[in-house]
């Protein structure tokens, strides 16, 4: 595995990134924000440096949107947060004129973040984002990234609150909607993870 630095990472410009990089700086907070675009550097570099094909517009647009579902205007009240955030992206997707399938497939991959493993073979972008909102939440893989890696990204995106901002979205979510995957994170000692997160020491 090569050494990568910032300048390695692939980063994409579509019309659709910057759309969905408008959506999430309006109605993300700055934490939130920053912890969506250091959720795609990561998966990034990790592609980059194990050598996994994926999509690139497709995985930006994915990362951006995939906590979308915590914010207050976009919480749903019936469905977990990944749920709703996979709607929103479905709904981003047909005014970004993506065709059907393109739409499913930023909902999947949004969905699948929250499962506790994506399968590479079945699905590149879900296991990618999977691996990078782990790295990035709790430390888990973090030892994949580069030194130097984390020190750049960190300076263009810093954590700010994140950790008690995020604690506070799961506990929120888990306390009215028991059956969710946020409340079985939970439940699992998630906040003692975040709390012990390497990146923010």
């Amino acid at each position: 595995m090569s050494s990568v630095g910032f300048d390695d990472l692939l980063i994409p410009d579509s019309p659709a990134c910057r759309g969905a990089l408008e959506v999430v700086t309006t109605y993300e907070t700055p934490s939130l924000l920053n912890h969506s675009v250091r959720s795609y550097l990561w998966a990034a570099a990790h592609a980059q440096r194990n050598g996994i094909a994926f999509d690139a517009e497709l995985l930006y647009v994915s990362a951006l949107l995939h906590d979308i579902g915590l914010v207050a205007e976009f919480d749903s009240h019936t469905v977990p947060f990944e749920e709703a955030g996979g709607h929103v992206a479905w709904v981003f997707g047909a005014g970004a004129g993506w065709p059907p399938e393109r739409r499913v497939r930023a909902s999947e991959i949004i969905v699948r973040h929250m499962w506790p493993e994506v399968p590479v073979e079945e699905d590149p972008e879900g296991h990618l984002l999977e691996l990078a909102t782990g790295i990035d939440i709790s430390g888990r893989g973090l030892e994949g990234i580069p030194v130097r890696l984390r020190g750049e990204v960190l300076e263009r995106y810093p954590r700010l609150d994140l950790a008690e901002e995020f604690t506070a979205c799961f506990r929120d979510q888990a306390a009215r909607k028991p059956g969710s995957s946020a409340a079985l994170s939970v439940s699992a000692g998630v906040s003692d993870r975040i709390r012990r997160n390497p990146l923010d020491a």
